[in-house]
Formats: structure tokens, sequence, C-alpha cells
């Protein structure tokens, strides 16, 4: 060919060699790593997951373990309202100053203190009569003002929407009064 160069056998190896592409060792890198396939398994996973987790929402009432009494516990100094709620399936057994409260919350006495009331051939819990009843046994030891826990105990059978509407009841009057605030959770004998 005129007018080029003519190039050795030798050069036409070595420029064919330095041109193809050359297959790497194993041990050597090979240039980019393809990570979509992965990213796609993590996006399935992460979906699936999403899906399947179910919301739960969870109010919490702070509350204290029942105690343990001993024979080395130390009476009261003060007079101690100490009141007792245990809620049946006929209403309101209410215990303070160490004893029962008779029905209507009048004095001492046995048997239920805040019944179910009927209203349009249903029975419900009244939890206005209970809060009334822990109002006027709160009121009646000036000393016991301060006093802010409870102890509530309720059979098995109770449905929870009762047990908060006891605490509910139990914690503010009508009139904005504070009653008791501190609730602790007695179990059933």
């Amino acid at each position: 060919m005129p007018g080029t160069d003519n190039l050795s056998a030798a050069q036409r190896s070595r420029v064919r060699r330095l041109s193809s592409p050359r297959d790497l060792a194993p041990d050597e890198e090979g240039g980019e790593l393809n990570i979509v396939p992965f990213l796609d398994i993590i996006t399935n996973v992460l979906m699936f997951v999403l899906a399947t987790i179910s919301v739960t929402f969870t109010t919490m009432i702070d509350s204290q373990p029942p105690r343990a009494s001993g024979s080395s516990a130390r009476p009261p100094t003060k007079p101690s309202l100490s009141l007792n709620i245990v809620v049946i399936d006929k209403g309101f057994i209410v215990s303070a100053f160490g004893q029962r409260i008779a029905e209507g919350c009048q004095g001492p006495g046995s048997g239920v203190a805040v019944g179910l009331k009927s209203s349009d051939g249903q029975t419900d819990y009244d939890y206005s009569a209970l809060t009334v009843c822990a109002k006027r046994l709160k009121n009646q030891v000036p000393e016991a003002a301060d006093e802010t826990a409870f102890t509530l105990t309720a059979n098995a059978n109770i449905p929870y929407q009762v047990i908060i509407g006891t605490i509910d009841a139990l914690r503010k009057a009508d009139d904005g009064q504070q009653l008791f605030t501190d609730v602790n959770f007695g179990v059933p004998k």
C-alpha cells in the first residue's frame, strides 16, 4: 500500500492485543456492582412488612401494683379515707375508713353501695352516683382532703370499658373538684 506504514507482525500483534478487551482475573475488580436486583428485593420486603403491620393505639393508666400488707405496717397517724371500690355485676361495693359503706353511701353497712341504674329498659353502671358517693366520703374527713389514691378491684367478667368508666368517675366531680387521680389495682379474692 502506497503511503501507509507497514507494520511488522510483532507490531500488529501488539496493537491487536492492546485494543481487544481483556478478561479479568478472579482476584481483580470487575467494574460497577449492579445493585438494582438487591434494591428490588428490599423494596418488596419493606412493602410486605408495612402492609402486614397492624397499628394499635394504646392508652396508659398510671397505677400501682397491689401491695402486700403485713403485720409490720404502721397505723396511720391521721384519719385516712382508704377508698376501695369493687366492681361487680350488680354495681359498686365501696369501702372507706376501714369499713363497708351501705347503699346510698349514707353510712356503714353491707351490700352494694351504688347499684345499677335502669333507663329505657336497659341497666348500666351508675357512674354519676359513684362520683357523688366518692365526693361525699372525701368531704367527711377534712384531714383526708389531700388523699388522691384509691384501690380498684373488679370481678373477672367485668368489661374493660366499665373499669375505665369507674376510673373516670372517681377522678373529678361534676363541679370540677379533683377527687382521686391515683389508681391502685387490687386483686379479687
